[in-house]
């Protein structure tokens, strides 16, 4: 065994100095592992649907699913066990896989019960399952390239704070409180502005020089968290971008539209919609401009990542086809450095993503529309070639920012102009060319958000020494599940409610409709999309991260701020060790931040759909006084992530 262990794949310091050890025989697949993970899978993943279209956000399950789990394990440890580590995280791997069905699912689907075309319970779990096998299968073979080759460079947030949790409560006891302390901090503080709305959840401050020009904060322990996890820098590029939207960007726009020889309206909306640019706020701005420019930066600089990336690509797909015929004759009797480095076979990472295109392509009616077998055959195409774009290009960037603040509106955003575009110049621009170009859009929307989701757990997996390909087919197994409790969700919600009303305003799923019908009439702002592209290239030639800098475009400001604190507060803790401590308290407490949000965020879900409390309601404490209580708890925040990380020192 010590042979074994010296053979080992290397790890970070993160995993050397704070990991129990695991032996060749610890159990890590079994009935209640998998059991639990299917019921907490199906029911977050339902919460995270009626959340997502009400407000239109999600929140990550993952960490949230891993206490759960332990705390299962535990409470019927009489019957069948305390439960492994390696169990609880195969728990979590495939309870999380739900919630990236439901994010696609939410962003799109409901656009076509507002053209008054709604999908069938099939129609809509077979998308769900197909994006989610496509998610899988795509990007396995960047595992390598993405969790273990690249461990410095991309942090994967939620997937280490996920590790912390798992390793702190199998382990000795000396710092698990600090997760606790963090987990009741972020718990609070959702719940008092969620539930309680004791104050405003965004406290913003318009600038007095610049016109429109807004600097806002979310209060968002989870997003300080995870700031602090991926460190100054790194959050430091993101709110830069944020910043050049807010107080450069929209102040132009403002500029502009009040001049007396100008007036532009947003070129998407239809007449009866405009506002002149003077009429409009700030968010206006944003929404109807400044969100199609990040978008184009966005796709350029994930599609100019994904080119940097190819030779290893490529690589570790010929790597995959040259073990097709090894993985038949493998011995079962695997050594340490085997079992932590294999993937699922090569024959199902290629059969399942040739399989999701093939029946897309010759499957009538599944595919949203009327179609040819021409069109869908183009259709399937364009699911295979931004399915692989952005499964590569999402998979890097919850490495930077986690799950939960995961651009996928904006992939699919980018999905569906290019898919338009090629209608369009094909001479598709009938009801039922709207109806594919959504249906490719869920389909790449989940396989986006799922490759998000496995980059997550894997990496969760590669610290805690999980099984890659029992990780992998536990996703698989969790995505042929629960896409039927994420249909049934939606299909209720939309029959008992009306999409786009006050009580589900389905805000995704709304611009998705308005952008492929600004595309099929010819009236989409290209030139906006055209100016994010130059953006990201510019960010590139200037030495800076394109993809970082894109999502703080591409993001309001208010999400990135907190991000930015909680990198800052890293800093500082850090001192002269900056980026070079990984293991101490403060990680713990984020991991804690991120988990007590998560797991407020799912209650508060369930009382609103339970109609116990409202969506939304006037906070008891407004001006200057909600103002104070909202930068009091960003304060307290930050003093508890600070004081972790000095009192580990």
């Amino acid at each position: 065994m010590k042979d074994r262990k010296k053979k080992a794949v290397s790890t970070s310091s993160l995993e050397k100095k704070s990991y129990p050890a695991v032996t060749e025989q610890m159990i890590e697949v079994s009935a209640k592992a998998l059991a639990t993970g299917i019921v907490f899978g199906v029911i977050f993943g339902a919460a995270n649907a009626y959340l997502g279209l009400r407000v239109g956000l999600t929140v990550s399950t993952s960490i949230p699913i891993a206490v759960l789990s332990i705390a299962v394990f535990r409470a019927f440890s009489q019957f069948w066990g305390r439960g492994t580590i390696l169990e609880a995280n195969l728990a979590q791997t495939v309870g999380s896989a739900s919630s990236s069905l439901a994010v696609g699912t939410i962003f799109t689907i409901p656009a076509l019960f507002l053209w008054g075309s709604p999908p069938n319970y099939l129609q809509m779990a077979i998308l769900a399952m197909l994006g989610g096998i496509l998610g899988v299968c795509a990007m396995i073979p960047l595992r390598r390239l993405l969790i273990v080759e690249a461990d410095k460079e991309l942090p994967y947030p939620e997937g280490r704070a996920c590790a912390e949790v798992l390793k702190a409560a199998e382990g000795e006891a000396s710092n698990l409180k600090w997760i606790f302390i963090g987990l009741g901090v972020g718990a609070a503080i959702k719940l008092s502005l969620g539930l309680f709305h004791l104050m405003p959840d965004v406290i913003r401050y318009t600038l007095p020089i610049l016109p429109k020009a807004v600097v806002a904060l979310e209060i968002a322990p989870a997003l300080i968290a995870v700031g602090y996890i991926v460190g100054y820098r790194a959050s430091g590029i993101m709110v830069s971008g944020s910043l050049i939207a807010a107080v450069v960007m929209i102040p132009i726009f403002a500029i502009v539209g009040d001049s007396s020889s100008v007036v532009l309206f947003p070129e998407i909306l239809k007449p009866k919609d405009r506002v002149p640019i003077h009429d409009m706020t700030a968010a206006q701005i944003w929404s109807s401009y400044i969100r199609y420019i990040g978008a184009g930066a966005v796709a350029a600089a994930g599609t100019i990542t994904v080119l940097q990336s190819l030779p290893t690509m490529y690589k570790s797909l010929m790597a995959i086809i040259a073990g097709l015929r090894k993985s038949e004759k493998r011995d079962e009797k695997m050594t340490e450095e085997e079992r932590l480095d294999r993937d699922l076979p090569g024959t199902v990472v290629l059969a399942g993503a040739a399989v999701v295109v093939l029946i897309l392509g010759f499957v009538p009616g599944l595919l949203a529309g009327n179609l040819t077998l021409m069109q869908r055959l183009v259709a399937a195409c364009g699911v295979a070639l931004f399915g692989i774009l952005f499964v590569a290009v999402s998979s890097r960037i919850v490495g930077l920012i986690g799950v939960s603040s995961n651009p996928t509106s904006g992939m699919t955003l980018v999905t569906l102009l290019a898919t338009s575009a090629i209608f369009v110049a094909l001479g598709w621009t009938g009801t039922d060319a709207k109806f594919a170009v959504l249906t490719v859009g869920t389909v790449v929307c989940i396989a986006a958000s799922k490759a998000g989701d496995i980059s997550q757990d894997l990496k969760t997996g590669y610290i805690v020494k999980g099984t890659p390909y029992r990780q992998q087919a536990g996703q698989l197994l969790s995505a042929s599940i629960a896409c039927w409790a994420v249909a049934g969700t939606v299909l209720a919600l939309g029959t008992a409610y009306q999409f786009g009303s006050e009580q589900l305003p389905a805000p995704q799923a709304t611009l998705m409709k308005t952008v492929i019908e600004g595309v099929l009439s010819g009236s989409l702002p290209w030139t906006l999309v055209t100016v994010g592209i130059a953006f990201a290239i510019s960010a590139i030639l200037a030495g800076l991260p394109g993809l970082a800098f894109a999502i703080g475009l591409y993001l309001p400001l208010s999400s990135m701020t907190p991000i930015f604190l909680g990198g800052l507060v890293r800093r500082f803790a850090d001192g002269a060790d900056a980026g070079k401590s990984e293991s101490n308290a403060g990680v713990l407490c984020a991991s804690g931040l991120i988990a007590g949000e998560g797991l407020a965020g799912i209650a508060i879900a369930g009382a609103v759909a339970a109609g116990a409390v409202p969506k939304e309601s006037q906070p008891i404490l407004t001006g200057s006084m909600g103002s104070f209580g909202a930068v009091f708890m960003t304060l307290l925040v930050l003093g508890v992530l600070y004081y972790a990380s000095k009192k580990s020192k």
